[in-house]
């Protein structure tokens, strides 16, 4: 019998080590190496294979190769779809991530039950029993929903029961429990979720098999296992929410088949997760009178343009050491704002307490953001609300001028369909024109406060 050989495996980029040391150094990263007991495979590996097929496949010119687009699958569901860049591609396989009890679970199994009334669908759970399965699919009203359920956390079987079923689309639930047994390291070890998932990637591209893997998360809220993980799957999914509230949303972090950074929008009712085909207003809070401190912005999130919220709060500090504080956008990002603001505004803050948050848990990454934070925290520092039916959107640079985002038209459109009136916009050159809704173009940050006081006047 072959001797397990010891090795020290990086769980950030999965690299192998012959001994420990405090430094991966392939990433670089500090403290990220552990121990694994690896024993050798009993089959060779074929390197004679240029395909995840299996056939060798003949070198061509560019221009010789069919740019025929792959086949995709409709979910039933119109967010996951626009999620997905418009359905499943068979042969994909699609990693799934989100906070313990956000509803991943559920989300497949809904959706496997809507791919199941024209496809073949395998559910494997690891982590639950059938009967836990069924308990849910029976609380959500889908108990006769044509899926195949099985209960296996051996790749190999998992991999039998593949061939046996012959399933379009595969649930894999989740890949941190799969494991091989040739390889003697835990599950969920780097180098088990890495040869199961390069296993399971193999079969998919082979057989033309959908496959879903559910992934754990870490404390950080990024998907655990090694970072080759995410490389190897088609497309990388996020399923986030913030905490008490029912909406939940879906974001596509990598796509080789749609857009990035395209969301799908959710809220978990009593019969499951139900679609929310208008987010702008979801998001959008209806006051009873105008108040300091709240600014709306239009965003765009990949192709869908949406109305948020951004609030601001403006308070003395009652200590030396002022508190920032911000909620669906980068801290840093507030700082600068406020510096921007010291420099180009006269409006110093550096001696008070900042919170800013984005209403409905939406977490945005734009720089269209800068100007309706800016914007937010000028009205809660005077004291002063905007004036009614005005949006704000723009990158704000370092010297106080506003430079132009992408997609003005859409954005604009979106607001006035929402009866916005006018929109503070930076200038531009080809200033969209939109029927309803009056366009303000603003070079730098003192245009946009003065012009702010002389409505404020005329008010």
């Amino acid at each position: 019998m072959t001797k397990a050989k010891m090795t020290h495996v990086c769980r950030a980029c999965g690299a192998l080590h012959s001994k420990w040391s405090g430094r991966c150094s392939a990433c670089g990263e500090w403290n990220t190496l552990e121990e694994q007991r690896v024993a050798p495979k009993s089959t060779p590996v074929n390197r004679h294979t240029t395909s995840w097929t299996g056939v060798r496949q003949p070198v061509r010119d560019l221009h010789q190769v069919d740019p025929e687009e792959a086949p995709r699958i409709s979910i039933g569901l119109g967010e996951f779809d626009r999620v997905l860049g418009g359905g499943l591609v068979r042969g994909s396989i699609l990693l799934i991530g989100g906070d313990p009890g956000i509803g991943k679970s559920t989300l497949l199994l809904q959706s496997g039950a809507l791919l199941g009334a024209q496809h073949r669908v395998l559910y494997v759970t690891g982590e639950e029993s059938t009967q836990q399965i069924s308990l849910r699919a029976r609380r959500l009203g889908l108990s006769h929903a044509p899926v195949r359920l099985g209960a296996e956390t051996d790749v190999t079987q998992i991999l039998e029961m593949l061939e046996a079923e012959q399933p379009a689309v595969a649930i894999i639930d989740s890949i941190q429990t799969v494991y091989h047994p040739e390889l003697q390291s835990a599950p969920g070890t780097v180098v088990q979720v890495r040869e199961c998932a390069a296993l399971l990637t193999r079969h998919a591209k082979a057989t033309g098999c959908s496959i879903f893997l559910v992934g754990h998360v870490t404390k950080e809220g990024a998907i655990a296992g090694p970072q080759v993980l995410n490389h190897m799957v088609d497309a990388t999914l996020v399923f986030e929410g913030e905490p008490g509230t029912p909406y939940r949303m879906l974001r596509a972090t990598k796509n080789r088949f749609g857009a990035v950074n395209e969301i799908g929008v959710f809220a978990m009712g009593d019969r499951g997760l139900e679609e929310v085909s208008n987010p702008s207003s979801l998001f959008l809070t209806q006051h009873d009178r105008p108040v300091a401190g709240c600014a709306i912005l239009a965003a765009m999130e990949g192709n869908r343009p949406f109305l948020v919220e951004v609030q601001a709060l403006v308070e003395n500090s009652p200590t030396p050491n002022p508190k920032r504080y911000a909620s669906g956008l980068d801290t840093n990002r507030l700082q600068m704002i406020l510096a921007i603001l010291n420099k180009h505004a006269r409006t110093e803050a550096f001696d008070k307490n900042v919170y800013v948050k984005v209403v409905g848990g939406v977490r945005l990454t734009e720089p269209a953001a800068d100007l309706a934070a800016l914007l937010a925290v000028h009205s809660s520092l005077h004291g002063r609300p905007l004036p009614t039916g005005l949006i704000a959107f723009g990158e704000v640079g370092l010297a106080g001028e506003l430079r132009p985002v992408a997609n003005m038209a859409e954005r604009l459109r979106e607001a006035a369909k929402l009866g916005f009136t006018t929109a503070f916009v930076p200038r531009t050159r080809q200033v969209p024109r939109v029927e309803g809704i009056e366009v303000v173009q603003l070079a730098r940050v003192e245009d946009a406060i003065e012009r702010l006081a002389v409505r404020r006047r005329a008010a």
